[in-house]
């Protein structure tokens, strides 16, 4: 029996290269994200019969419930809902930063989130399915500049918590993915395009990619249906935990 998954951000980073590795073993993938030409672009690739694109931007609840209302009979046994679509913007801190990017992250990070999640739980339950919300190890360890997309995060993986302990009993399997340092948009987008900002926090550090997040997100679909993985949090060997700060003016 083909197995079917819907995951958002699916035009991009750790969202496409999830898209490609379960289609690429037999799986149905719903790809979901704001740019159709992407979309399009994944469809020419791995084919009708395995992608139905669902170009809409998350935040806008009308077209995210139009769109999973038009998923064709083929896609609509729901097995595994990637929530992967999320955003960080700007790096200054909570006194100089922008208000206005701080609630694009809710808005994307968490209202999103919650309002796909409980329109699809209905499906999911049906067909005991299980749920992966990318999160970031941001949700646990703070840093300069992180504040409200830290937040964000810590939401999902809470969240995740919350729908684990809610879910009992119905055989929905939830699992939280907290990676670190992975090479894909994410810098670009947070700094407004920046090549050079991108560039420099990735030098040297052989970084994650979307195809390990992706072979992660894999191997928690795959494992036995009595098996539930409540957290993963990876990080590329590069990376590790810094020191508090300690301030000496004050």
């Amino acid at each position: 029996m083909t197995k079917t998954l819907l995951v958002t951000g699916a035009t991009s980073g750790f969202g496409r290269a999830t898209v490609e590795r379960f289609v690429s073993a037999g799986w149905r993938a719903i790809a979901c994200g704001r740019r159709a030409d992407r979309l399009a672009e994944l469809v020419a690739a791995l084919g009708p019969e395995k992608i139905h694109p669902c170009a809409f931007d998350v935040r806008d609840e009308a077209a995210m419930r139009a769109a999973l209302e038009a998923i064709p009979a083929p896609f609509a046994d729901l097995d595994l809902l990637v929530n992967n679509a999320g955003l960080a913007l700007g790096t200054a801190p909570a006194q100089h930063a922008d208000l206005a990017q701080w609630r694009q992250m809710i808005d994307t990070n968490v209202t999103a989130l919650v309002t796909l999640t409980h329109a699809l739980l209905p499906r999911l339950i049906e067909r005991r399915g299980a749920i992966v919300n990318v999160s970031s190890v941001a949700a646990t360890y703070p840093y300069l500049g992180g504040n409200v997309y830290g937040g964000t995060k810590a939401f999902v993986s809470q969240l995740s918590l919350g729908l684990r302990s809610d879910l009992h009993g119905t055989g929905v399997r939830v699992t939280t993915i907290e990676p670190g340092l992975a090479e894909t948009e994410f810098t670009l987008v947070r700094t407004g395009g920046n090549r050079e900002a991108s560039d420099t926090l990735y030098a040297g550090t052989s970084p994650m990619t979307g195809a390990d997040i992706a072979e992660c997100i894999w191997w928690v679909a795959n494992l036995p249906s009595h098996l539930n993985i409540n957290r993963v949090e990876l990080m590329p060997v590069s990376q590790s935990f810094a020191g508090f700060q300690v301030a000496r003016t004050l």
